[in-house]
């Protein structure tokens, strides 16, 4: 029994993987389908033994695809991650052997392959640049997007959704920047009814971009593979590179192609099994 919130606690297998130092906690849920509520999600972040950027339920496979829900870590069903859907496909493929495999978000269904030992190509479907589908609480130019006058300092946002919303500043050293403070400010802004994620964005060369990375519900991650896309794309609309790019994080990096799609490739970790008291 949970002190705090009276609920009772249930010891439950689980997984713990993740992508270039993008954590996640994935649940089962296609036999024992124990209720995940945002109260025990909470609960489990505030823990700190066991620390995640995204907690994934893995649901009853429908018609050869999987359906996943994605919570931050505070409770919030979120509609996309990335790196996280890659490490979906990983441990399905450990199960099966098949190395094609269809996710079903929130958002979209995508396409993943298993195409060398841990690492993994996923189809991310297609960037909406329209400022509805973003979405912004009101019209306007989606890639000269004034913050607060940080454009004085940083330049204008680039927005777009890659199954979730992002904004993305192109700046000369994006570590420079102190995401800490702007990151949470710029998620809850007025313009972004749904919040969003910010990146800051390092043009290394037409083919390589660094970035620095505030989710949405997360705070700042060593990794994020919806970022990586929006960055790349972003930056292949504006002319500073190519539309293969690969974008490079602490821990490693992305290759991302844009084409009229938007494809993500690169590694995740072995699979752990974990118990976990929720």
């Amino acid at each position: 029994m949970n002190k705090d919130t009276n609920q009772i606690m249930a010891l439950i297998n689980a997984y713990k993987m993740d992508g270039l130092g993008n954590n996640f906690i994935i649940i089962d849920r296609r036999e024992d389908s124990l209720e995940i509520n945002k109260a025990k999600i909470i609960n489990l972040a505030n823990k700190k033994s066991l620390l995640f950027d995204q907690l994934i339920t893995l649901e009853r496979e429908e018609n050869n695809i999987f359906p996943i829900k994605i919570f931050n870590p505070d409770g919030i069903e979120v509609t996309a991650c990335g790196n996280g859907s890659r490490c979906i496909a990983y441990l399905i493929f450990k199960e099966n052997k098949k190395n094609k495999i269809s996710i079903k978000t929130k958002e979209r269904v995508l396409n993943a392959e298993v195409i060398g030992e841990q690492n993994v190509k996923i189809n991310m479907g297609r960037a909406k640049f329209n400022w509805k589908e973003i979405p912004l609480s009101k019209e306007m130019d989606t890639k000269e997007i004034n913050i607060d006058s940080l454009e004085k300092e940083h330049g204008y946002g680039f927005c777009l959704n890659i199954g979730n919303p992002h904004i993305v500043f192109f700046v000369k050293d994006c570590f420079k920047i102190n995401v800490r403070k702007l990151g949470p400010q710029i998620e809850n802004h007025k313009y972004f009814p749904e919040k969003t994620n910010v990146t800051f964005a390092q043009i290394l060369d037409k083919k390589n971009i660094k970035v620095n990375v505030w989710e949405r519900g997360a705070g700042q991650t060593k990794a994020c593979g919806t970022a990586a896309c929006a960055a790349s794309v972003a930056a292949a609309v504006k002319g500073l590179t190519d539309k293969s790019s690969n974008i490079h994080f602490k821990e490693g990096n992305l290759q991302i192609e844009y084409k009229e799609e938007v494809f993500m490739t690169g590694p995740v970790s072995k699979v752990e099994k974990i118990k976990l008291e929720i």
